[in-house]
């Protein structure tokens, strides 16, 4: 049933079609590069996509100063499934005392070199840095938590954090 020249039809067959479609790519990349037409006929504009709306300043320190430490408890229920605020470190370091504290310093704990690279403090500041975009605050964390989006969930777990001294 397999005989050499089977193989030999099944072997042309597939060897043609990739043929047949390498050729179909050339010549669709000939006809439709755009460098090679000059330029644009038409640009289509779309309104207020030139202006960005400027970024809103957020005074962190009123807004966490507002903020409620019963309700920051229950968002950092979120955060509790790798960080501890009874001293002990979990997935991720020990959160008790974090205001104020230096950056990357609990002993023991093996921090990324994202986080082990920055210098200071955490200041409600930085903690709301962190809080808003764990990656984009640090680049390189291994932090996987994407971040919190509300401005009064953030005000309210480092209000909560403060109480945790």
């Amino acid at each position: 049933m397999f005989d050499t020249m089977f193989i030999t039809k099944v072997a042309g067959g597939l060897f043609g079609a990739w043929l047949i479609l390498l050729l179909g790519k050339w010549g669709a990349e000939e006809i439709y590069h755009a460098e090679m037409h000059g330029e644009q006929s038409y640009v289509i504009e779309v309104a207020g996509a030139e202006e960005e709306a400027p970024a809103e300043e957020v005074d962190v320190l009123a807004l966490v100063a507002a903020g409620d430490p019963g309700k920051g408890e229950g968002v950092f229920r979120k955060c509790s499934a790798c960080h501890k605020v009874d001293g002990t470190d979990g997935v991720g370091p020990h959160l008790n005392g974090v205001v104020g504290r230096q950056i990357a310093s609990v002993g023991g704990f093996g921090y990324s070199g994202a986080l082990s690279g920055i210098e200071g403090d955490w200041t409600p500041e930085n903690l709301w840095g962190f809080l808003n975009n764990p990656k984009g605050w640090a680049p390189g964390t291994s932090m996987g938590f994407a971040g919190l989006n509300k401005a009064s969930d953030k005000a309210d777990v480092i209000a909560y954090l403060q109480t945790t001294q």
